[in-house]
């Protein structure tokens, strides 16, 4: 049993958790931007469809809404891509 261990931890160390957490992190990141971007286009499409008066308003708004998602998506992978980058 105490062999077991010994070696898990040798899987299991430090680098091997930050690569494991950057790898997470990058892989939620997206996972979540892209169901951000979309409900974001679903929702836009519905109200274009609803009252087509107010397309290009609701147009505009979403893709400067999707454009903030994109940034902050941008920058999370960068963070985790840096985290994973301290490995080697």
């Amino acid at each position: 049993m105490m062999d077991l261990l010994a070696q898990s931890t040798v899987l299991f160390s430090d680098n091997g958790l930050m690569g494991l957490g950057a790898g997470l992190g990058a892989g939620l990141t997206t996972l979540g931007a892209a169901m951000g971007i979309g409900n974001l286009a679903g929702k836009s499409v519905e109200s274009m469809a609803r009252q087509p008066e107010v397309r290009g308003n609701a147009f505009v708004a979403m893709i400067i809404a999707a454009a903030l998602i994109e940034g902050f998506t941008f920058f999370a992978l960068v963070v985790c891509n840096a985290v994973g980058g301290k490995i080697a």
